[in-house]
């Protein structure tokens, strides 16, 4: 069970001077999946740092949450860039279905503070809104008309936003959705846009040197899923079919897997602070949850350098593989 997690801050304005925050410097073990040996991270950084970009509250803990819950408790700086506050996303529960009835900004409200419980469990360290809070809103699937609608943004604005959020934290490692948004979501699609866009010139020393002094990120991951874990979630009959999760990757294609089975409990607990838009009693959420694999993730890694791995398909079981004992210097 984890401990106390460590002390949260959200940025909802520029990044400049972002202050520090506790970490829990606890052994951890994040592992291949099941059909590799377990076994302990084969090496440390002293200053490991990870950034998640995510479109919406809930994404990070659906989709990464046992890999923030991991690397923190190892005493890694996680930061989570969330993009917009989800103000369009589907009410699941029935006491709060009146929350956009007499402010549109109702829901993304609610959902700021659901976001602030779930980041409190997973012991992130600091979390950011991409352009500062409310900037962009929720853009719907498909996507709407709303010149605010993230979708939409001037592509030059929202990277000069996530250069001065990359220069200010200085993360190694960075993980976002891969170019289709994993299951097409405008704002996932735009979140990688934004991202990838960003790395050049974050390391630019030319680029709007107000931002800060330029920085270089070693290794970037897309988020994706393992077919073999699908078929898994089809086996247990959470799942109709392989056909119903899109954007899949076959197990020899993947990168990273991290085992995050230790970190089930953390993951479901911050899936439970979402009650606007999980349902864990029942439907696909219920099920998941019962499925211990749900904690393991995956990653495709298509920046950077491939670390040593293991097993059939040389999977790497530490995002910062390669990394340690490797100084990563600021650019320029």
């Amino acid at each position: 069970m984890l401990g106390e997690p460590s002390a949260l801050r959200t940025h909802a304005d520029a990044p400049a001077g972002v202050a520090s925050s506790a970490h829990h410097p606890a052994e951890c073990t994040i592992t291949p999946n099941r059909r590799l040996a377990r076994g302990r991270m084969r090496g440390r950084m002293d200053d490991r740092r990870l950034l998640l970009v995510h479109a919406h509250p809930d994404d990070e803990s659906t989709m990464t949450g046992a890999t923030m819950a991991g690397y923190a408790r190892q005493g890694a700086t996680v930061v989570l860039v969330t993009c917009t506050r989800g103000e369009l996303g589907e009410i699941v529960a029935s006491d709060l279905a009146g929350l956009r009835d007499a402010d549109p900004d109702g829901l993304g409200l609610h959902r700021e503070k659901e976001l602030a419980e779930a980041l409190a469990v997973l012991g992130t360290a600091r979390q950011h809104w991409l352009g500062g809070r409310g900037r962009w809103r929720d853009s719907g699937i498909p996507a709407i008309e709303d010149p605010a609608a993230f979708a939409r943004a001037d592509l030059g604005e929202a990277v000069r936003a996530m250069v001065g959020i990359l220069r200010a934290e200085r993360p190694q490692v960075v993980v976002t959705y891969d170019a289709e948004g994993g299951y097409g979501h405008p704002d996932h699609i735009q979140a990688n846009r934004v991202t990838m866009a960003a790395l050049d010139p974050a390391a630019d020393l030319r680029f709007a040197p107000e931002l800060g002094a330029p920085w270089q990120v070693a290794k970037v991951y897309w988020m994706t899923l393992s077919r073999s874990l699908i078929q898994t979630a089809v086996d247990a009959g959470v799942l109709s079919s392989m056909d119903v999760i899109p954007n899949s990757l076959p197990d020899e294609e993947i990168t990273a897997v991290l085992d995050g089975r230790p970190y089930m409990d953390s993951k479901v607990a911050a899936l439970r602070a979402y009650r606007s838009q999980v349902d864990l009693q029942n439907g696909i959420f219920a099920m998941l949850t019962e499925v211990p694999e749900f904690a393991v993730e995956s990653y495709l890694l298509v920046r950077g350098q491939r670390g040593p791995g293991s097993g059939p398909y040389n999977w790497e079981d530490d995002l910062f593989a390669g990394l340690v004992g490797q100084p990563v210097a600021d650019a320029g």
